[in-house]
C-alpha cells in the first residue's frame, strides 16, 4: 500500500540475485553478442563471457532536446520525470515540453502544485488522448503550439527558457523555474544492433510472444523491446518469460517446445 522507490526496488532484486549466486560485473559494457556453435559469446569492453543463452534487458533512456543548457541545469530545474520532482516546483512556474499523454499527463501532475503551468509542442496538434487535453484546459494549463525550446537559460538554477514560435520565427523568453522534458524515450539497443539482432524502425527489438529474438538463445525483455506497454510490471512479466524460455532452451525439459 505504501509503495517502493525505484532505488529501494533496484537494491532488493540486487540481494535477491546474489543470495542465489549470480555474478554481477559493474561499469563493463556490453558491446555485442556473438553465435559460435552452440555457444552465445558476449563480449565487453573488458573482456567476454560465454553462454548458452543471452537475455538483453538493456531498457531505455530519456531523449533529450540537445538544446544549450539542458545537460548543464540538470537536477537543477531541469528534470524528465514530473511525478519524481514536481514537489520541488510547488507555487513556482514550470514548462512541460512534448506532445504526448506522457507529456499531458505530467503538466496534469504539475498544475496542482505550480503557480502555473505551460506545455510547449513542436507541432500545431497535440498526440496526447482528448480527454487529458480537455483536463489540461481545465486546470489551466497553457499550451504553446508549433513552437520547440531552443535553449534553457539560468546560472545556478532554472530562470527560463527560449521558444521559437515555427509560424513567424519569433525567438521569445519565457520566465520558468522547472522545465520537465517528455519527448519519448531511446531503446539502449546498440548490443542489439552490433549483433544482428533485428530492430523495428524506432530502434527497438523485435521479440516475438515468448521473448524470443530473430537469434535462437538470444531473448530480450523490457522497455528495451517492441513491447507496447512500457511500465514495471510489463517489463517483470516479460523478464520472467524470458526466463523460462531461456531456461527451456538450455535444459530441454520435457514440457519444451522450441516452435
Amino acid at each position: 500500500p505504501e509503495g517502493v522507490r525505484g532505488s529501494e526496488l533496484i537494491r532488493r532484486m540486487r540481494k535477491q540475485c546474489e543470495r542465489f549466486g549470480v555474478e554481477i560485473r559493474e561499469l563493463e559494457r556490453a558491446l555485442r553478442v556473438k553465435v559460435n556453435g552452440d555457444e552465445r559469446v558476449v563480449e565487453t569492453e573488458r573482456s567476454s563471457y560465454g553462454a548458452e543463452a543471452v537475455i538483453i534487458a538493456s531498457g531505455s533512456r530519456h531523449r533529450t532536446l540537445n538544446v544549450p543548457g539542458e545537460r548543464r541545469l540538470l537536477g537543477l530545474g531541469v528534470s524528465y520525470c514530473a511525478l519524481c520532482d514536481g514537489a520541488f516546483f510547488k507555487g513556482r512556474r514550470v514548462l512541460v515540453v512534448g506532445g504526448g499523454n506522457t507529456a499531458a499527463v505530467s503538466a496534469l501532475y504539475l498544475a496542482d502544485l505550480a503557480s502555473e503551468t505551460f506545455l510547449v509542442h513542436r507541432r500545431n496538434q497535440l498526440r496526447a488522448e482528448g480527454i487529458y487535453i480537455d483536463q489540461m484546459r481545465g486546470k489551466g494549463v497553457k499550451l504553446i503550439l508549433n513552437s520547440e525550446v531552443k535553449e534553457i537559460r539560468g546560472e545556478s538554477r532554472v530562470e527560463g527558457v527560449v521558444i521559437l514560435d515555427k509560424g513567424t520565427g519569433e525567438l521569445r523568453e519565457l520566465n520558468v523555474d522547472g522545465v520537465f522534458i517528455a519527448v519519448g524515450e531511446v531503446p539502449n539497443s546498440d548490443v542489439a544492433r552490433e549483433s544482428g539482432i533485428e530492430l523495428d524502425d524506432e530502434g527497438y527489438i523485435i521479440v516475438d510472444r515468448r521473448q524470443r529474438t530473430n537469434i535462437p538463445g538470444v531473448y530480450a525483455a523490457g522497455d528495451v523491446t517492441n513491447s507496447p506497454v512500457k511500465q514495471i510490471g510489463t517489463a517483470v512479466g516479460q523478464a520472467i518469460v524470458a526466463a523460462v524460455e531461456a531456461y527451456g532452451y538450455v535444459r530441454r525439459p520435457y514440457y519444451y517446445r522450441n516452435f
